[in-house]
């Protein structure tokens, strides 16, 4: 069985969106204007670059990140490997041809078999709104999780309001550093 790891960028108050820049939202640009940059607090991106099988995608995330990602040298391990989108909307015709194997799933079953298949970890970047949903459906296995010093109120959360069970974590690895970033990695106990 594969790992299904969720990582990402997050305020103290759980807001995941525009943590790059992306514009039309308030906020936008929050991980590299508002925290000093240290390196050795992004350690764990190359080594998830290194330790994943697949990376798995919403469609948002994957439209803004095609355009970008296969020509980046600080991506370019994520080129060669296998990636996943999940969108009900999506078509074979809107997939670049750049960025080596993709495949669309539809539904949260699909992502669910392609679990039970043989492979290293997929990582799941950006994505929102998949990430929610892969939680609530008991699909998410770890997290990966950047925590930035910052309240940022309004936008979108990493995870959901769905009123369900007691969810609990088990902290695997952890750090802090100097800025107030903290790396946090949590296990899904099943």
């Amino acid at each position: 069985m594969r790992t299904l790891i969720s990582t990402a960028f997050v305020s103290l108050d759980g807001v995941v969106e525009a943590p790059g820049g992306e514009p039309g939202y308030r906020n936008s640009g929050w991980t590299f204007k508002d925290v000093e940059f240290l390196p050795e607090a992004y350690e764990i991106k190359g080594r998830e670059q290194e330790e994943a099988g697949a990376m798995m995608l919403g469609r948002v995330s994957y439209q803004a990140f095609s355009a970008v990602w296969p020509d980046m040298a600080d991506f370019a391990r994520y080129k060669v490997l296998p990636k996943y989108v999940v969108s009900t909307t999506l078509t074979d015709a809107d997939l670049v041809d750049n960025w080596g194997e993709t495949t669309i799933l539809r539904t949260l079953d699909e992502v669910a078999a392609l679990k039970e298949t043989d492979g290293g970890p997929i990582i799941i970047h950006g994505s929102a709104t998949l990430t929610r949903d892969l939680s609530d459906a008991g699909l998410i296995d770890r997290y990966h999780l950047l925590v930035f010093p910052l309240l940022l109120g309004a936008g979108k959360r990493l995870f959901s309001t769905t009123d369900k069970d007691t969810q609990h974590l088990k902290l695997v690895e952890h750090e802090v550093y100097p800025n107030g970033l903290q790396k946090q990695v949590f296990d899904v106990v099943r």
